[in-house]
């Protein structure tokens, strides 16, 4: 780890506004990040990405940005959620508030919810387990395979799990 954090320098975090996050996040699901950037800015170029937007928007428009059957209904989930009043206030919860919050939202799960409190929320001590590119990074930094032993590898970085994440991400990187 130290190796990392002398390479990249300080951990960078940006925040994205909170609805743009959530978006991008069930955008990235189980995609690589390079397909998920394509998709955001295809998706980006056709509407804004606002809730009012996306809750009107035509199924042919985010299906031709490239969204799955499955993420065009989440969007519209999420859409109808803060259109709502599903994301007032969710600067102010716990870690464990907006989790629960978060994942009332059908195709909204823990990884989407760490994701918006690393991202949107820069929340510090957010490890996600659930993560591939975590997962991998542990594997080829630590040897480590099992969730239990992954969890173990985060409470050494409590209580800023967030920035070890940061760093094992960038491991992956290729730099």
């Amino acid at each position: 780890m130290a190796g990392l954090c002398q390479r990249h320098g300080p951990v960078r975090l940006s925040q994205q506004p909170a609805f743009e996050s959530l978006a991008d996040a069930i955008i990235s699901q189980q995609i690589s990040g390079r397909a998920a950037e394509a998709i955001m800015n295809r998706l980006r170029d056709r509407l804004p990405i606002k809730a009012e937007s996306l809750a009107r928007a035509n199924v042919r428009t985010l299906r031709g940005a490239g969204l799955s059957r499955a993420k065009t209904v989440y969007l519209r989930e999420l859409a109808n959620f803060a259109a709502a009043g599903g994301l007032d206030g969710i600067h102010s919860l716990s870690d464990t508030e907006v989790v629960e919050r978060l994942t009332s939202v059908k195709g909204i799960g823990a990884w989407t919810a760490q994701m918006f409190l690393i991202f949107s929320l820069n929340r510090p001590d957010v490890w996600p387990v659930g993560d591939g590119g975590i997962q991998r990074a542990a594997l080829n930094l630590y040897r480590i395979r099992s969730p239990r032993s992954l969890q173990k590898l985060g409470e050494r970085f409590r209580p800023v799990r967030t920035h070890a994440a940061w760093y094992l991400w960038r491991s992956l990187d290729g730099a």
